[in-house]
């Protein structure tokens, strides 16, 4: 069996392995257009800071380990181009070697990923500019990050934003956080964004918010940001206003995408199209919560997706079983937690939700080093099911997340919540949780 993937990072490179673990005559292919396989994206900001010590500690497996230990063509610099569907052939360029190649597939995996959003913004070909995606991004910072570097400016306040002005002012660098929006950290409700910006300005970050940038000025390098209010002085800019699939090569086939380009897949990884399947970032997920397909591009669900669409490929059907929309993020001396849905996405999907808020101690009240949980609780108006959580801390906060985590997955409700047996001693708990504290108040 020939088995064909686009993309060698987290999806497709789990992809590979379970395909040949579960299909012992598997000939695997894959094309990367990188020069990078199978490393960890999301430890790309802590290398600039230098909390990770190079770009090589973040790469789980060469494409030469790839090649060499479990007989994979892993190609690299190989850009796809198109699909025939009809034929079962995929069209693409080679860079290195400057031609145009041709590859026929009995299956055939999507897992080309997502690509930064670049706006054509007057001034983005000067110097000084950058996305943080890759390896070879990462590199590029480090390269520019010389003693004349002052003055950092960060377009966008999402995952990457937050994370890369923590590392930069660890750095010594002066930074400036843009974002249109009235709050950085969309993916939380406003009360609870505040606090992540009374940390940004506690740690020196000056926050501009509900302003949009318009163009960069400069000789050869950037040297101003200029926004629809005003302009702002800057030597260096990182751009991470999010990230969208990367299917534009997919343009002329008859894939079924959103709007926004992901490719629909069902619970086994396949597409509209016989033979073709799509993981990762470039594919939707099942939202267990919202009930609907939705695209929430991150490491984890990657990862998942990319082992099931392999195991479907090779012959062993495995269902995806959907997401709750979890995430944490460090953010200086804090912790930012959150899964399932918010206010605002409860409200626009018309959901009927109550929503309890609670400041409580991260181990039990006598036990000396506590530090204060900000909680926040949805659950169903009418039928009690938990919704989602939003909890913020210096401590405490992954637990806690991971347990909201698995009562969404498990569709429970409220009442349930406060019946878990979860652990306690004082060091780490009081006798009761302060989830299920919150969750008492409702009976």
């Amino acid at each position: 069996m020939r088995y064909v993937i686009i993309g060698g990072v987290a999806a497709g490179m789990s992809a590979a392995m379970e395909i040949i673990r579960t299909d012992d005559s598997a000939q695997v292919t894959v094309l990367e257009r990188g020069d990078d396989y199978s490393y960890g994206q999301c430890g790309l900001p802590y290398v600039i800071s230098g909390v990770v010590p190079s770009v090589e500690a973040v790469v789980a497996r060469t494409a030469e380990a790839f090649r060499e230990k479990y007989k994979i063509d892993a190609r690299v610099n190989t850009e796809v181009t198109n699909i025939d569907a009809e034929q079962q052939i995929v069209y693409g360029t080679d860079a290195k070697a400057n031609k145009d190649f041709q590859l026929n597939y009995d299956r055939l995996l999507i897992a080309s990923g997502s690509d930064p959003l670049v706006p054509e913004w007057k001034g983005m070909e000067l110097e000084g500019i950058h996305t943080l995606k890759t390896i070879t991004d990462t590199e590029a910072i480090l390269k520019d990050l010389d003693e004349n570097i002052k003055h950092v400016t960060i377009v966008g306040g999402g995952y990457i934003g937050l994370e890369v002005a923590e590392s930069f002012r660890s750095l010594g660098k002066e930074v400036t956080l843009i974002q249109r929006g009235k709050q950085i950290a969309s993916i939380f409700d406003q009360d609870m964004a505040e606090l992540i910006q009374e940390e940004a300005r506690e740690n020196g970050i000056q926050l501009v918010l509900g302003e949009s940038v318009e163009a960069f000025a400069g000789d050869e390098r950037v040297e101003t940001v200029i926004t629809d209010k005003q302009a702002h002085h800057t030597d260096l800019v990182l751009l991470g206003m999010g990230v969208r699939p990367n299917t534009g090569f997919l343009k002329n086939t008859n894939l079924q995408m959103t709007r926004q380009g992901a490719i629909h897949v069902n619970a086994y990884m396949e597409t509209n199209l016989e033979h073709i399947y799509a993981a990762g970032d470039c594919a939707t997920q099942y939202h267990i919560v919202k009930r609907l397909d939705d695209h929430i591009p991150l490491g984890t669900t990657s990862n998942k997706q990319g082992r099931i669409a392999g195991a479907n490929m090779a012959g062993n059907p495995l269902p995806f079983k959907g997401i709750v929309g979890t995430s944490i993020i460090k953010f200086f001396g804090l912790t930012l937690g959150r899964t399932g849905i918010t206010e605002k996405e409860a409200s626009r999907l018309r959901i009927p939700y109550e929503v309890l808020t609670r400041k409580a101690n991260s181990h039990a009240g006598y036990y000396p080093g506590g530090e204060i949980l900000h909680l926040k609780l949805l659950y169903h108006g009418k039928t009690n099911e938990l919704l989602g959580g939003q909890i913020i801390g210096k401590e405490g906060v992954d637990k806690r997340i991971d347990v909201l985590a698995t009562a969404l997955y498990n569709q429970m409700t409220i009442q349930q919540l406060a019946d878990l047996d979860l652990s306690y001693a004082p060091p780490y708990n009081g006798v009761w949780d302060p989830l299920q504290q919150m969750a008492r108040k409702t009976f």
